[in-house]
């Protein structure tokens, strides 16, 4: 297999937001952090989880279960956390492993995001209507099947969460005023799958102040989508922040042409004035 990461990330930014393949992507995101990887392996990986998965509905409906939501989810469930260990990495949750897809695979734990883009992946490689959704503080799936919604969580054993536990996140989240909204029961795009898993990668490389490999995730994420301004200003930030000044006002520039809010183009023009003194230093 030819596996180029630029290749999938360029393609993924020409096409619509639902063709973009979420594991081939996040693969790409991470393929460059291992050099030498059999990345067949992981595909093939993949493609047996399909297969059991497939199976394991098809047996459940020889045994008299009805074809509905939680019939799907239950093969889901049996083959990715009861059979394959998949699951939520409590101990070190913030490790970078967690959402690196080649070591959530070969570790078999993540974050909630990387273990529902497996569920969700996997789920429509099945034939099932299958999408995440941005919680307040957390990620979790939904799957849907005439009529019925079923939300669950990847990262805690494929618990179905209900309005009770719901309501409960978000008061977790947002402050015990915060009540639901109906736009966390929004389904997210492929990219903003992709780009939350990313996100995770660039907050904790700030945080360790590598601003390199940071810089190297948003231009990573900018393949993806060359449209998202809000991109822009992460990259012209940490261009400042690795020296490439030029860079830095080069998209910055764009950024203020972008941008829809007056406040956000007058912080840019401030980062350029503070390029400017940073070269004359």
């Amino acid at each position: 297999m030819i596996f180029s990461a630029y290749d999938i990330l360029t393609n993924g930014g020409k096409q619509k937001d639902s063709d973009i393949n979420l594991f081939s992507t996040a693969m790409a995101f991470c393929l460059d952090d291992h050099n030498g990887i059999v990345v067949e392996k992981y595909f093939h990986h993949i493609e047996k989880l399909i297969g059991a998965v497939k199976n394991r509905h098809t047996d459940l409906i020889d045994a008299g279960a009805h074809n509905n939501a939680a019939t799907q989810l239950a093969a889901l469930k049996h083959i990715i956390y009861d059979q394959e260990g998949y699951h939520g990495d409590l101990e070190t949750y913030d490790d970078l492993q967690n959402v690196d897809m080649i070591r959530v695979i070969d570790r078999r734990r993540g974050m909630p995001i990387s273990l529902s883009l497996i569920y969700i992946h996997v789920g429509r490689a099945c034939g099932w209507m299958m999408a995440g959704l941005n919680f307040p503080g957390h990620f979790l799936c939904r799957i849907e099947k005439d009529s019925t919604i079923l939300i669950f969580d990847a990262f805690n054993k494929c618990q179905i969460m209900g309005a009770p536990e719901l309501r409960a996140m978000v008061k977790k989240f947002r402050g015990k005023e915060a009540e639901l909204s109906a736009e966390y029961y929004q389904p997210c795009g492929n990219r903003d799958i992709l780009f939350r898993l990313q996100n995770n990668v660039k907050l904790r490389m700030i945080e360790a102040e590598d601003y390199e490999g940071a810089l190297r995730c948003v231009e990573m994420m900018r393949l993806l989508d060359d449209g998202e301004y809000r991109l822009c200003l992460d990259a012209g930030v940490l261009y400042m922040k690795t020296g490439r000044f030029q860079e830095a006002r080069d998209v910055l520039e764009k950024y203020i042409l972008l941008t829809p809010n007056a406040q956000d183009k007058l912080d840019a023009t401030r980062i350029i004035r503070e390029i400017g003194f940073l070269e004359k230093s």
